[in-house]
Order: C-alpha cells, then sequence, then structure tokens
C-alpha cells in the first residue's frame, strides 16, 4: 500500500486519517459535485515524522511557557524531512496531478479525534489555524508539506485548544495536495446569513482568485439572496484589485482589475442563483449549513473548492485578537499612509527581532515565531494598532518576563493586574544572573550606540544632491544597520521596565503608599537628554529673537496672512537680523530638524524640509519670554521639593541610599530611552529624505503626478519601481486607490483605542461580516460630555496646580500659539507636541503612565501634569474652566465652558 491516499481509496472520506476537510471533499466529489482533483498525505506519515521530534507539552494552564513550547514544536516540525519513499512519492503523484504546466495547492487540516473534534468538523471550525500553500510547483511540495506539519503548532492555535478545552498533545496533521483551477472568478457564499442564521444565501465575489475574498485583500461585491422569495440584493463596489497568480509559479499577488470590469458586478444575477443554488445543495447533502468556497474559470463553469459548516456571528466562546493603539498612537496617530505603515512594520519586525536575539531567545524559536514578527503592527480602517497576542506571544520568550508584565502590560493599556505566579517567579529568578550580566553591559553598550548613530548621520549629509542609486544603497545599509543595533534600546526599556518594578516597589515598602506622585519628581534633574536639548535650544533661539524688537514683533504678528513664517525665516538665515541669530537658526535646523509634530509620519513633513516650522514653534516662547535658566530652575526646585520628601519619609540611611541607588538607575535609563527616542525621530527623518527625493525622481520621470504621491506607496513599492521588481507598474494606479480608501476612512468613526477581531478570520471591510470599521468590535464605548462640573481623577506626573482654559486638542497640527497659557486635554502626546507643551500652563492626558512622555516632559517642563485620565476630550469641553493638581492627579472641571469675563 502507497503511503499517499488518492482518489477511490476508501481512507479518502475517513475524517480520523484526513480531517474533515478533505473527506468532506471527497464525498462531495462521489456525489457528483464538481470539485477539483487532489490527493492526502495521511495522518499517519505525520506521525511517523513527528513522535520522536515533538517535546512533552507542559501544562495547559502555563500559557507563556505552552506558547513557547508550540513555537519549539512547530520549528522542530519546519525542520524536518520526510522519508525518502515518502518524498519521492510526493513529487511522483504531484508531478502527475500537475501536468505539463499545473500548479498545486497545498493544504493542511488537523484531524478528527474519536468524537469528530477536528479542524472544519460540526463542532468547532478551527477556520484559519492552518496554512494553505498556492501556486506549487511539484517539485516544491515536500517542503511544502512539512511547513504544513508544522503550522497545527503555532502558539494561537494550541492557546485556541486549550480556551476550547481540547488536549493539546492531541495535535495531527493531514495535507491535501489539490490541482491548482484557472479560475477568473472567485467567491465565498453562506447557505445562511453568517450574522443572524437566517434563511438568506450570503455571497461575496472578487475577480481573480479565493485569496482575495478570503483575506480580503481583493475588492469584493456583495450579493444576498432571500431564500424564500428568490430576490437577490446587491452591494456593489468599484474594484480596483484583484489576487491572481504571479508569473511562473509566483502568487498570490494583487493587480489591477481591468477598466472595463471595475464597475461592473463580479457576478450576473444568474451566476448569483447558481452559487446560491450550490450552496443550499451542500447544506442538504450535508444537513447543515455550509460555508463554502468556489471559483468560475473562463468557461463559466463553477468549481467548488471547500465547503466547511457555517460559524455564526456572536458566538460567546468565539477567540478573538485584540487590538490596541494606547500608546502607539503617540508615534502613529490618526490615518497613516502606505508608505508610513510599511515602514512601521519593517521598523517593529527588526528591531524586536534584534531585542530577542540580544535577550537569549533562541534563533530556531525566532524563525518559528517570525508570523509574529510580521504582524506585530496592523492596520485597522487607515490606523496603526498593536496586535496583542503577538506582542505577549513573543515577549513571553524574554528570561524574566514574568517580573515586569504588570508594568509592561500598563504601558500598553492592557486591563487588568497581571501578577506572576510563584512558578513564574522561580523561573524568573533563575533567569537572574543572565539578567544581572546584561543589565552590567547595557549603558556601554548605549553609549556605543549613540556614538554610531551620531557617525552615520553625519554620513547623510548633502542627501538632497544624491543620485537615486546612493539613495537607496544608503536606505539599505542604514535599515541592515538598524537590525543589528536598534536592540540595544529597547533592552534598555526592558531594564528601565525592571528599574520602575524595584523602584515603585522599595518606595511604596519604605515610604509612602503614593510612591508614583513621589517618584515623578524624584526622576527630574541629572543630565539633560537630547529632547529635552532640542527644546532648551529652541528657548535659547526665541531668547536671542526676544533682543531684537523688531524680529520678534514680526514674529508675534505673523499670521500667514500679512508678514509669513516663511518670509521671517528666510530674512533670518540671509543673516539680516544678524550673524549670531542666523547660526543659531541654522543650528537648531541641523541638529533638531527632525523633530516635529508626527515625526514618524512619513506623509508629514519636518522642519527639515519646510524650515518655516521653526518660527511658527518658537511663537509662543517669544511671546511668553521661556528662558533656558527658567527652565532649569522650574526643574531643579521639583527635584529639591522631592529630594526634601524623601529625606523626611524614608527611615534609616540604609534604605535611603538603596532609593538614592534605585532612583538613580531609573533616572539613567530615562534618559536613555529619551536619547535614543530623538534617534528614532532622526531614523524616520533620514527614510523620509530617502523617500520623498525619490518620489520626486519618480515624478520627474514620468511615474507619479507630483514627488509627495509616494506616501501612498509602500517602501517596497518605491524600491520596486528602481529595482525593477514591481508586480504592478501602474503607480498612479495604486495612488488613486488607496487616497480613496484613506478618504474613505476619515469620513468614518474612530474605531476606538481596543478593538477585538475574530481569531484568524479575516479582517473584512463590510457585509457580510462587519459591524463596525474593519469588522471590529471596538471597546467600550467614550463617555458621554459633561453636563455640570466635578472631579476626574487621573495618574500624578507633574507636582503643581494650575487653573485655565482647556484646549482641547484631537488634532495637533495646529499653531502653539493656540495653546498659550491654556490647558491641553488630550488623549496622547509625542515628542513633536513639545512646542504646544512649552506654551500650555499644564496637560491633561487620557492616556500614558508615569514613564511616558507626556508624564516626562511634563516634569522636564515643570508644569502640572495628569496622565491617564479616561475619557478627558470627552467630559472636558473645549474652552472649560479646569484646576489640575498634578501632586494629587485631580482635574477638576470647574465650568463646562468657559465664563465670559
Amino acid at each position: 500500500m502507497t503511503a499517499l491516499v488518492r482518489s477511490g481509496d476508501a481512507r479518502l472520506t475517513d475524517a480520523t486519517v484526513t480531517g474533515h476537510k478533505f473527506a468532506r471533499q471527497e464525498l462531495l466529489r462521489r456525489a457528483g459535485f464538481r470539485v477539483p482533483e487532489f490527493f492526502c498525505v495521511p495522518v499517519a506519515a505525520f506521525d511517523a515524522v513527528a513522535r520522536d521530534l515533538l517535546p512533552p507539552a507542559p501544562d495547559p494552564g502555563r500559557e507563556a511557557e505552552l506558547a513557547a513550547w508550540a513555537a519549539d514544536a512547530a520549528a522542530r516540525l519546519s525542520s524536518a524531512v520526510p522519508p525518502g519513499p515518502l518524498a519521492a512519492e510526493l513529487r511522483e503523484a504531484a508531478t502527475a496531478l500537475a501536468g505539463d504546466h499545473g500548479l498545486l495547492a497545498v493544504r493542511a487540516c488537523v484531524v478528527a479525534d474519536a468524537d469528530g473534534v477536528g479542524e472544519d468538523g460540526v463542532s468547532d471550525a478551527f477556520a484559519g489555524m492552518t496554512e494553505s500553500y498556492l501556486y506549487v510547483r511539484p517539485e516544491d511540495v515536500p517542503g511544502r508539506v512539512v511547513q504544513c506539519w508544522a503550522s497545527g503548532f503555532t502558539p494561537q492555535s494550541i492557546l485556541y485548544r486549550v480556551r476550547r478545552g481540547l488536549p493539546v498533545d492531541s495535535v495531527r496533521v493531514a495535507v491535501g495536495v489539490q490541482a491548482m483551477v484557472p479560475g477568473v472568478r472567485s467567491f465565498v457564499a453562506f447557505s445562511r446569513d453568517p450574522r443572524t442564521g437566517e434563511a438568506a444565501c450570503v455571497i461575496a465575489a472578487a475577480h481573480g482568485i479565493g485569496e482575495g475574498v478570503v483575506q480580503e485583500r481583493a475588492d469584493v461585491d456583495h450579493f444576498f439572496v432571500d431564500t424564500a422569495s428568490g430576490r437577490i440584493r446587491s452591494e456593489v463596489v468599484v474594484k480596483r484589485v484583484m489576487m491572481t497568480g504571479g508569473d511562473g509559479d509566483e502568487g498570490p499577488v494583487p493587480r489591477p482589475v481591468p477598466a472595463g470590469q471595475a464597475e461592473q458586478p463580479v457576478l450576473t444575477d444568474g451566476e448569483v442563483r447558481r452559487v446560491s443554488d450550490l450552496a443550499a445543495k451542500v447544506e442538504a447533502f450535508f444537513g447543515l449549513p455550509q460555508d463554502i468556497e468556489g471559483t468560475i474559470t473562463p468557461d463559466g463553469a463553477v468549481h467548488l473548492v471547500q465547503a466547511r459548516p457555517v460559524v455564526f456571528a456572536g458566538r460567546p466562546e468565539e477567540p478573538a485578537v485584540r487590538w490596541s493603539n494606547h500608546n502607539i498612537t503617540e508615534s502613529f496617530p490618526g490615518l497613516s499612509g502606505a508608505l508610513t505603515y510599511s515602514q512601521a512594520r519593517v521598523f517593529y519586525r527588526l528591531i524586536f527581532r534584534d531585542l530577542y536575539r540580544r535577550m537569549g531567545v533562541p534563533d530556531r524559536r525566532l524563525r518559528a515565531l517570525e508570523h509574529h514578527l510580521n504582524r506585530m503592527v496592523g492596520l485597522v480602517d487607515g490606523r496603526v494598532y498593536y496586535r496583542l497576542d503577538a506582542w505577549l506571544a513573543l515577549h513571553g520568550q524574554i528570561p524574566g518576563f514574568p517580573l515586569v508584565r504588570r508594568w509592561w502590560e500598563r504601558s500598553m493599556g492592557i486591563g487588568g493586574d497581571h501578577r506572576p505566579s510563584a512558578p513564574d517567579k522561580i523561573r524568573a529568578l533563575f533567569s537572574v544572573p543572565g539578567l544581572v550580566a546584561r543589565a552590567l553591559r547595557q549603558p556601554g553598550e548605549a553609549r556605543d550606540f549613540l556614538r554610531w548613530w551620531d557617525r552615520l548621520v553625519d554620513q547623510s549629509a548633502g542627501m538632497d544632491e544624491w543620485t537615486p542609486e546612493r539613495l537607496i544603497a544608503f536606505y539599505r545599509r542604514l535599515w541592515a544597520e538598524v537590525g543589528r543595533r536598534w536592540g540595544v534600546t529597547l533592552v534598555n526599556s526592558f531594564f528601565l521596565l525592571v528599574w520602575t518594578t524595584l523602584t515603585s516597589a522599595a518606595l511604596r515598602r519604605w515610604v509612602t503608599d503614593d510612591e508614583q506622585r513621589l517618584l515623578g519628581g524624584l526622576l527630574t534633574g541629572g543630565r539633560e537628554n537630547r529632547s529635552l536639548l532640542g527644546v532648551r535650544s529652541a528657548i535659547a533661539f526665541a531668547e536671542l529673537v526676544c533682543g531684537r524688537p523688531e524680529l520678534a514683533g514680526r514674529i508675534r504678528s505673523c499670521d500667514g496672512e500679512g508678514d509669513s513664517a516663511e518670509r521671517i525665516w528666510a530674512d533670518v538665515v540671509s543673516g539680516r537680523y544678524g550673524a549670531e541669530i542666523a547660526r543659531a537658526a541654522a543650528t537648531h535646523l541641523h541638529r533638531y530638524g527632525d523633530r516635529a509634530l508626527h515625526d514618524l509620519k512619513l506623509e508629514e513633513p519636518s522642519p527639515r524640509q519646510r524650515p518655516s516650522m521653526i518660527i511658527e514653534m518658537i511663537k509662543p516662547m517669544v511671546h511668553g519670554g521661556l528662558t533656558v535658566a527658567g527652565s532649569r530652575a522650574k526643574e531643579l526646585a521639583a527635584r529639591a521639593e522631592a529630594e526634601r520628601e524623601l529625606r523626611e519619609r524614608c527611615p534609616g540611611t540604609v534604605r535611603l541610599l538603596v532609593v538614592r541607588a534605585l532612583v538613580a538607575g531609573l533616572r539613567r535609563a530615562v534618559k536613555t530611552r529619551e536619547d535614543t527616542r530623538y534617534c528614532r525621530s532622526q531614523l524616520f527623518g533620514l527614510t523620509r529624505q530617502v523617500m520623498w527625493r525619490l518620489g520626486d525622481l519618480l515624478a520627474e520621470a514620468g511615474r507619479l503626478d507630483r514627488g509627495r504621491d509616494v506616501v501612498d506607496l509602500t517602501v517596497e513599492e518605491v524600491l520596486g519601481a528602481y529595482d525593477g521588481t514591481l508586480v504592478d507598474a501602474d503607480l498612479r494606479f495604486l495612488v488613486r486607490a488607496r487616497r480613496e480608501e484613506r478618504s474613505a476612512a476619515a469620513e468614518r468613526p474612530d474605531p476606538g483605542v481596543e478593538l477585538t477581531t475574530p481569531l484568524n478570520r479575516p479582517m473584512p471591510g463590510g457585509p457580510p461580516y462587519a459591524d463596525g470599521p474593519a469588522g471590529a468590535r471596538p471597546g467600550p464605548p467614550a463617555p458621554e460630555p459633561a453636563t455640570m462640573a466635578g472631579d476626574l481623577q487621573g495618574l500624578p506626573s507633574s507636582n503643581g496646580v494650575v487653573r485655565g482654559e482647556a484646549r482641547v486638542v484631537l488634532d495637533p497640527s495646529i499653531s502653539p500659539e493656540s495653546c498659550r497659557d491654556r490647558i491641553i486635554v488630550a488623549k496622547e502626546t509625542d515628542p513633536g507636541w513639545l512646542f504646544l507643551m512649552m506654551a500650555a500652563r499644564g496637560m491633561v492626558v487620557e492616556r500614558g503612565t508615569l514613564l511616558s512622555h507626556t508624564a516626562i516632559t511634563g516634569r522636564l517642563l515643570g508644569i502640572p501634569t495628569v496622565v491617564s485620565v479616561p475619557g478627558a476630550t470627552t467630559l472636558i469641553k473645549d474652552g472649560a474652566l479646569v484646576e489640575v493638581d498634578g501632586a494629587e492627579g485631580r482635574v477638576r472641571v470647574l465650568t463646562t465652558a468657559a465664563e465670559p469675563s
């Protein structure tokens, strides 16, 4: 008997041998349904390979340990080699099935147990838990089979089994190898409405192959067929993108929909009824509502590719993926373009891979977690979000992570109060010697990192004159080095959490229950970080301006209608107001020209591109007469007050010395973080310079209408235009489509801070799945606007009491002058808000922690600040009179609107 199970073999319909997915396809084929020919690698082949590779499974109650076990199991299976006879038979059977020029689909399926529980079963669909590979060459089938085996052990699949009460050590995988059908249109059809269970067929259809429909990577039409009346309702969109096979064996790849088909429905009414009838026949055949996938070939034939029981929406036990933008909006607020998002994905993947490597996570395990590295951030309705399960799976590999997980979860906005179990603590303690050694090396490595970075920045001078070849070479070298070095900054962030955990515990045990308020003051002072040096450089420039009454007057009165910031800047750098001011302006631009609002968003300019922004930034400083000496005095006063309180409250010299040593370590870690965050602004600044210059050159070559259109291309597409690796050469088409998508997203409500989406299901943009943007379920609704005065409570971050008019800032692209002497109320801030902050008298922010940018900046500037005030931008109306107590973390709403004077 051969190792493979082929058409006609009785075992092919046995779900314990081949899995429900393939057993069901064989039953349909035998019943006369048009199912593409296939054969199976039965579960016995998996058993023979896996029995000696897989380590014993840990206790299912320890999720972090279980995720690590799953990653290790997947890595072991990924490196497996099919036995020689099986590999030879696979290649022979695949070659025969593919024919002279055909390609194949290779799909995994977790087989059913004795009770019938398995992937695509009646009791639980397990949809999306294993991998499928399309457009596979016959000679590549053995390798894809191995990858299918490994896909049964992804951490999310194993954790899903635990949450469903299924044993984790019973995963066994069969693999199906099926002929690829050259379909030109594809569909997913539900014999019942998946949202309600009502008797209505719901069809999603797109041009190209089914991958475009299933993964929402193509523009999709939806059709709703009332089962009783046969009436059809259509929701037809303009279709610009479809998924097809690439050249040769490449694919699937996105391609533009032919112009003549863009506005026509994918399916005619007759075809809609044919698909609806097919879904009804499959339901009748199995006696259950069915979710079917199919494709239509050029001759109009409908081929049935898969069928599984419908999983109805709203099942309370359905596992979900959690998304949060709790602090990523500091970096990527609002809508982000394709260029920004694609570079952000590269950034997170590279730097966290380097972090895990430096923290001792084995390379084999990192390879197994590659899918998590690639999806640390996602784009939901045009906004960048963290995918929290990916972060937890990856961070769970770091030795000692359970000890700092509580603080990390707070910084990520994850609810709850996770505390390590006793076994977690014991395991973490074994990692302490390695962590101590790592911590001792960290300060020197951070200094080396900053020296390397400063040298690299110096090498970028004159970039605007470089050729495309030199620009691309610099970009590639830059990001290759980032992937090798930037993990140092994240190692510092890890130990920042360690220092925070230890310092807070010492203060709480020996000094005060309100340790966060005291810690805020103790963290001020010390050496200036690069972000603060940038602020004080601007203040020093403003001081020089105030010494030239004519120039100061022009800046105070410039409004863009008469005298403009552009003209003032030109006069300053030309030397009209003296060489000293001209040098100060040029020096500030050279050193700090990458710091601006939204400076990580590549679609937004920085002073490097528009130097007159500096005039707008210093305008409130010129009005308010800020001085460097005054700024330093406020910081030192806050530090002195905190030190006095510490001496009074902390009993015993030894305890006082321990607390001071911990605070000193924490202060150094905070400084390093702020230094490297400024380097991050410069990193994206250099990237912006490269990409905008390449965009200008593409426009000159006639590939784009204007250089700035580059912000609607991905980094890969921009480089591909020069490398000759583009799949879609029509860059204008891509720009138009993405601009329209962004405009549509701007019209929809913000999805919110927290979202959940079904586990491993598509992220759709419309019916039949979506109840909101991108099919996501939003978190808790925002509070209603305040109708009366009252108190709000947050986290005390910078001492002092101030009263003033609220300035609610939802879009920071405003004049700093509009914040002068007012209380900024915002969801979050990023380093680019510094010039708004310096104009303000106080700050109230919905998100953040004691170590967030807002809290640190408030302390450095000496203005009362409260962070983590839920719903502040909704509960406080613009113009309301508020009082901020930064020491107590209290915000008092005195009036709901500014009273007339």
